[in-house]
This record gives structure tokens, C-alpha cells and sequence, in this order.
């Protein structure tokens, strides 16, 4: 089979990405536009605004990527875009380009889940091997999926509130930290030590994970000591939460893969950029002798190499979305 090159765009939040990806395996160029200092000034992402910039910013990422690649649309074999889930206005704009760039230039249509881009992204370092547990984390998922081959997703368990991602940045916010929220929790995180008693969430056998009891008691605990005029000690709550944070994650990963006895596992997702998580992570598989796959920091976070890489396997199976392809908020992947 010939060489196939994927042209694939990401516009589910805030970042205006596009990407050439060769055989789902090999990140021709990325381009990934990020409005982060924008949203910063509101304390987070504002849809409205997200989608006028990437509005505005789609064409330049286009061509940006296609000249960095030194490549033209003739060599491209297919367009793939990001769907769902995300913003309904960001997604929109991706998804009109995408069909666009499409139509004019005959090529095939491939519409990708953001989630399993997010799980495909670890193709673009070693070629994943099934079977395999994978670790969805993000600002919107927290999922625990058994994996038996290409896209075939089995959904043992996750958040049933809060996703980790979503904790991490309303934790930022009670410690007064700035947008976003997640790295700066871990980099305060750093300085601390694990001085405050939170509540262990869903210590049980099931694959079930939540964050929002101990979202509340963070917010409770500094509501209160601030009544009574008292210091927090704000690294070391921002440590106190990572610890009991991550090791909900730990800890469910290690049943899984002891109750199916799977060899590999991926983290997958925005929040796998975090440092503490994969070392905490890699120990664990570790001691049980499990190989452990986590995609280089630059395809953690939004981006559209890692939706050319989920775009292939539907390409190589002959999976194109038609014209009247729709953006979709909330499509789960499973």
C-alpha cells in the first residue's frame, strides 16, 4: 500500500490546529495556534470568542501547514477533522473548513472523535499493540477503556461527576491561581508537602472514579480556615489534592489491569502532560510488569497530529463521512 498522507484539523476548544500525518504513524508538520493568552484574561475558555478566532485563524493555519510541509493538497489523500466532542461553535468551524478543503479538492471525508485522537496519539511514538488498557484524561473525561484492536473500545469505568482535568483547574481557581489551571496546580504542587487530611474518593473495587466530593472539600476547607482567619498553606493543599487526585487514577488503572491482564497501557489526553501522574503511573505498571506508552508532551494537549494518526485506521478501512456531516458536542466514543 502507498504512502498515505492525512491532512486533519482540531478546533474542539481553544487551540486552531492542523497537521500532515504519513501513515498514521509520522507527523509530517503540526500547527497548533493557541488562544490560551486570550482566555487567560477571562479566567478560562469563552466559546464565543474561541470560535471568531478560530474563524479567523483557520486559513493562516492552512497554509502555514501546507508550506512548512513543503507539500500541496494533490499529495494529500484525505481530510480528516474533529467532530465531537467539544465547543459546538469551535467544532463547527473545523468541520465547515474541513468539508470545504474536502469538496473542492476531491478528497475523502474522515470524521475523528477528539477522544480517540487523544488515544491514537500514542501512534505517533511506537505503534500501539493490542490488547491494551487506556487511560483517558482530560478536562472533560476521565475513562478507564479495555482496547482489543483498532478502534474497538470497551468502557470499564470513569468519573461519575467531576473529570480530573475540570478538579485540577476549579482547585487553581480557590488557590488563586492564574489560567491554566492544571500546570500551575502541579508546579505549586512541587514546592508542598502532604500536610491536609481529603477524603479518598470511590475507594472501592469498581472502575468508577469522582472529583467532586473532593473538589468540595477543598473549597469547603478554605472557606472555612478563611472564616476563622486562618493561613492556607497553599502549596501543600495543592499537594494534599494531587496525591489523593492521582491516586484514584493509580489505583483503578492497577485493578484493571490485574482483573484483565493486560500487558500494555497508555495514558491518553490533555492531563497526561502532567509529570506527577506519569511517574506515579509508571511505577505502578512497573511493579506489574506492564509496558506503559504516554505520547510526547507536544501530542498531549489539543492538536491535530493525533486526529491525523485516529484518522488512518478509518481511512485504511474505507470510513468517510459524507457532506452533511455534523459537529457534535457530546458524542461519546464508546
Amino acid at each position: 500500500m502507498k504512502d498515505v498522507y492525512i491532512l486533519a484539523i482540531e478546533s474542539s476548544c481553544d487551540e486552531t490546529s492542523m497537521a500532515i500525518v504519513k501513515n498514521g504513524t509520522e507527523c509530517v508538520h503540526l500547527t497548533v495556534l493557541t488562544q490560551m493568552d486570550t482566555h487567560a484574561n477571562f479566567g478560562g475558555v469563552v466559546p464565543e470568542i474561541a470560535s471568531r478566532m478560530h474563524t479567523e485563524n483557520v486559513t493562516m493555519v492552512l497554509e502555514e501547514t501546507l508550506t512548512k510541509a513543503n507539500m500541496t493538497m494533490d499529495q494529500i489523500d484525505a481530510v480528516a477533522v474533529t467532530y465531537s466532542p467539544g465547543l459546538m461553535g469551535s467544532l463547527i468551524v473545523g468541520v465547515e473548513c474541513a468539508k470545504t478543503i474536502a469538496y473542492v479538492c476531491n478528497k475523502p471525508l474522515i470524521a475523528v472523535n477528539h477522544i480517540a485522537g487523544h488515544i491514537y496519539a500514542n501512534n505517533l511514538e511506537k505503534k500501539m499493540e493490542f490488547p491494551l488498557l487506556a487511560l483517558v484524561v482530560s478536562g472533560g473525561h476521565t475513562d478507564l477503556i479495555l482496547m482489543k484492536g483498532d478502534y474497538e473500545f470497551e468502557h470499564l469505568g470513569g468519573t461519575l461527576d467531576d473529570a480530573i482535568g475540570e478538579c485540577y483547574d476549579k482547585v487553581a481557581r480557590v488557590l488563586g491561581l492564574p489560567y491554566p489551571g492544571g500546570p500551575n496546580v502541579e508546579k505549586m504542587a512541587l514546592e508542598g508537602k502532604h500536610s491536609y487530611d481529603l477524603p479518598i474518593p470511590m475507594n472501592d473495587d469498581s472502575f468508577n472514579m469522582s472529583y467532586s466530593g473532593l473538589k468540595s472539600s477543598i473549597i469547603n476547607l478554605v472557606h472555612n480556615e478563611q472564616q476563622r482567619g486562618n493561613e492556607i498553606n497553599k502549596p501543600d493543599l495543592a499537594r494534599s489534592f494531587q496525591d489523593v487526585a492521582v491516586d484514584e487514577l493509580v489505583r483503578k488503572s492497577e485493578l484493571a489491569i490485574k482483573k484483565y491482564n493486560v500487558k500494555r497501557m497508555i495514558i491518553a489526553g490533555g492531563v497526561s502532560a502532567n509529570k506527577f501522574l506519569r511517574g506515579q503511573i509508571k511505577e505502578m505498571t512497573d511493579r506489574n510488569g506492564v509496558e506503559l506508552s504516554v505520547p510526547s508532551f507536544i501530542y498531549c494537549t489539543d492538536n491535530a497530529a493525533m486526529i491525523g494518526a485516529a484518522a488512518y485506521p478509518l481511512y485504511v478501512k474505507g470510513e468517510f463521512a459524507s457532506y452533511d456531516l455534523n459537529a457534535n458536542s457530546c458524542e461519546e466514543l464508546y
